[in-house]
Order: structure tokens, then C-alpha cells, then sequence
């Protein structure tokens, strides 16, 4: 407002007005916006603020006249009923934490130490990288001196990333890649980009190819990519140590190169203490430019592929990711439909599991999910409705079905030592 503004403590609970209505938030960090004079007379206060039950993607800095001095939350929604209680850093991250685990799902106790301690104020803002610029969403590592800038250039063939947009230009001059490094193991003709895609300026490319990276091989490549992907994923811990991991590189390809549009990780040789052996894919990321385009589940299928390959069932590492979740979950039920639809007479969770290469414990709770299992007689009965059918199949119109004779690839455990 026009007063004087009282300074608010780090991990105090105020409101702050979003989009016109107040909201409740914690006070996360807090810095000095020299207004008449360097941090003298005139100065102001920005606060960095996480909206009380909201993504921590939409943590965001606000200038004080934003924040309504309302410390207790009276009268404001919060989404985590805290009361009036002031909100320490930890408490925040546990309920956020606690609200973007997947139910049921084992919470490793040095992974939630990493996570607070790497876990900060968002430090850059934004990426230019291809033709796209992209605000960010999270934290990342990157080293100091470009952790400290607002906004970073990033090449898309290489993923080194810059400071200077003239460094960023010259580089992009010089560069002869047109495509990410390691071997081609997948193309095929682009789906068609929906209706929506195409109203909204999306261009329609030729054709989609997947490479496989091996993080032994390409160790910096992989490193930068992981850097890049933090600052669109929560849950991270994974920088630096990238040799255990394949990374399998989405592109859109047209007469200017093979343009990433996302990755998923996945181990060399998969823990048998954690997952059984069964974790077929570590981390899964689209890029924002190019979401909402099927490339999620497109991903995941590509996942559960080389898992049939192995002869293998599959399942992600836990905790899925918001987000991640989602694409999970309605690739799954489509998978799932898809043989119940045209099955006829009983079939069971064990046979399901063998003909999609799902954990049976995945196939159960997506049934449950999509309100597709009834429990009586001491067993359980899958039940279709035409309604489910429809929504989540017939109209599902799928981009992201995998023509398994198009992909060149061999196990990792079936490959000759090097």
C-alpha cells in the first residue's frame, strides 16, 4: 500500500493477493528493491511466497504491497488448515511434500534431507532455448556464477548452457549437432498434432525419433540435461552422478534437426532392493513449450516397451511427480481398456499384468481410481461401464502408440562388456 511497510520475518504466514482474492502464504525469503537510494531512504521489500496448499511451481516474488498484513490467515483459504500457526520453512515443505506424494508410496528419509536442503528460492527466472522461452518453475543447482542470473541460454542440441545471449548467438553459429548425441534407436512419422494444438500456432512436425544416451559416454551432455530438467521438477536429487543411467532423448524432427521435447531416465542395471528389480524409468520430464501434446504417456509406453524387450514388468521410481501421475495414470487406464473392451468372458489383475508388462499393484490402484473394481464374495470383479469406456478410451484418441518393429534396441544385460 501508500504506508510504510512493516518488514515481515522469514517464515511468517501472511496473505497475499493472487489474482485480485487473498491467499495465504508463507514468507520463504525476503530482499531489498532499492527505490530513491541503494538500500537507504526509499527502499522497498520483495518477498518470495509459497501459496499455502498450492504447486510450489507458482512460488513466486511479490513487492510488499501484494502481501495483506493478515498474519493469522483469518478469513483466508488455504488449502493446508494450519490454523493461525506461523509456518516454519520445514513445516511448509512437509505438507507440501505430503500433498505431492503419491498415497502409499515408501518416503525415503535421505532423500526428504536432500530435498530441504537443496531446495531453495527459485533462482532463474527464465531459459531461452530453440525457438522458445521459457519461464522456469523450480530451484536448480547450476553452478554459481549462472545460478545468479535472471535468465539463461541454453543450446538444444548440446544443452550448454550461457549467460550472454551474444556467447548463446556465437555458439549457435559455430554448432554443427543438429541432434542430441548417442544412437538412434526410434523414428517414426509424427503423429497428427490435435485440432486445439494446431488452432493455438503449433506447428505439425514430419517425423519423431528417440535416442539413447549413455551417461558413461555423455557425461557432460547428461549433466546439463539434468540441471535443466530440475528447474521443472520438485522431486530431484539426481545432477551430477549420471554414468548408473541411459537417458532416452523425445525429438520433433524437421529440415532444421531433431528438437528435444522431453526425456525419461532409466538405470543400467535396476536395484533389486528398491522396485525389485522392476523400475523401468527414474525420471520423466516434457518440456513446457511442448506439453499438453501426448508426449507424457508417449514416454511412459516407450518405457513399458523396452520393458517387454527385458521380459520384464515395469513401474516408475517413487514419489511420481504431480503432474507425473497424471500422465501415468491415463496411460494406464487407456492400456488397460483397451483389452477389456474387446475381451469377452473373466479375465484377472495377474493376466493383465502379463499382457501389458504393469505391476499388478499399479493395475489395482488405477482400477480403484477410475472406479473400475468391485470387492465381494472375498474376491475382486473388474466392472465397465459405457460411460468409462467412452471417456477414457473411445475419445482418448491416443498419440502415443508404439510401433514395436520400428524399434532398434538391445537390453542393457544382453550387450557385449566393453
Amino acid at each position: 500500500g501508500s504506508g510504510p511497510h512493516e518488514m515481515l520475518e522469514i517464515g511468517a504466514r501472511a496473505a497475499c493477493l493472487r489474482s485480485g482474492q487473498p491467499h495465504a502464504c508463507d514468507i520463504i525469503e525476503r530482499r531489498s528493491t532499492a527505490g530513491a537510494g541503494e538500500g537507504g531512504e526509499g527502499s522497498a521489500a520483495e518477498y518470495y511466497v509459497h501459496y499455502v496448499g498450492l504447486n510450489r511451481r507458482l512460488d513466486e516474488w511479490v513487492a510488499a504491497d501484494r502481501i495483506v498484513h493478515d498474519t493469522s490467515g483469518a478469513g483466508v483459504r488455504d488449502g493446508a488448515e494450519l490454523g493461525g500457526r506461523r509456518a516454519t520453512r520445514k513445516m511448509k515443505r512437509r505438507i507440501d511434500d505430503m500433498n505431492a506424494l503419491q498415497a502409499g508410496a515408501s518416503h525415503d528419509e535421505a532423500l526428504e534431507k536432500e530435498h530441504e536442503e537443496s531446495t531453495k528460492v527459485k533462482n532463474i527466472q527464465t531459459v531461452e532455448i530453440g525457438r522458445f522461452e521459457v519461464d522456469t518453475w523450480y530451484f536448480s543447482p547450476f553452478p554459481d556464477e549462472y545460478a545468479q542470473q535472471r535468465k539463461l541460454y541454453i543450446c538444444e542440441f548440446t544443452l550448454k548452457y550461457m549467460k550472454r545471449r551474444s556467447t548463446y548467438l556465437a555458439h549457435c553459429e559455430r554448432e554443427r549437432s543438429r541432434q542430441p548425441p548417442g544412437q538412434l534407436i526410434y523414428r517414426c512419422d509424427a503423429p497428427p498434432l490435435r485440432r486445439e494444438c494446431l488452432a493455438a500456432g503449433m506447428e505439425q512436425p514430419k517425423q519423431l525419433s528417440v535416442f539413447e544416451i549413455n551417461g558413461s559416454d555423455s557425461k557432460v551432455y547428461c549433466q546439463c540435461l539434468c540441471l535443466l530438467a530440475k528447474l521443472f521438477l520438485d522431486h530431484k536429487t539426481l545432477y551430477y552422478d549420471v554414468e548408473p543411467f541411459l537417458f532416452y532423448i523425445i525429438t520433433e524432427v524437421d529440415s532444421d534437426g531433431a528438437h528435444m521435447v522431453g526425456y525419461f531416465s532409466k538405470e543400467k542395471v535396476p536395484s533389486l532392493a528398491e522396485g525389485g528389480g522392476e523400475y523401468n524409468l527414474a525420471c520423466i520430464l516434457t518440456l513446457p513449450c511442448y506439453q499438453r501434446r501426448g508426449y507424457g504417456k508417449l514416454m511412459i509406453a516407450f518405457s513399458y516397451e523396452l520393458s517387454r524387450r527385458e521380459s520384464k514388468m515395469g513401474t516408475p521410481e517413487r514419489p511420481i511427480s504431480d503432474l507425473g501421475l497424471v500422465s501415468y495414470r491415463s496411460y494406464w487406464v487407456y492400456a488397460l481398456l483397451e483389452i477389456l473392451h474387446k475381451h469377452r468372458g473373466s479375465i484377472s489383475v495377474q493376466e493383465l499384468s502379463e499382457r501389458t508388462a504393469f505391476r499388478t499393484d499399479d493395475i489395482v490402484k488405477t482400477l480403484q481410481a477410475f472406479n473400475l473394481i468391485r470387492y465381494f464374495g472375498g474376491q475382486h470383479s473388474i466392472l465397465v461401464t459405457p460411460k468409462t469406456l467412452e471417456q477414457h478410451y473411445t475419445n482418448a484418441k491416443p498419440n502415443w502408440i508404439i510401433d514395436s518393429t520400428k524399434l532398434r534396441w538391445t537390453p542393457y544385460h544382453e550387450r557385449p562388456k566393453r
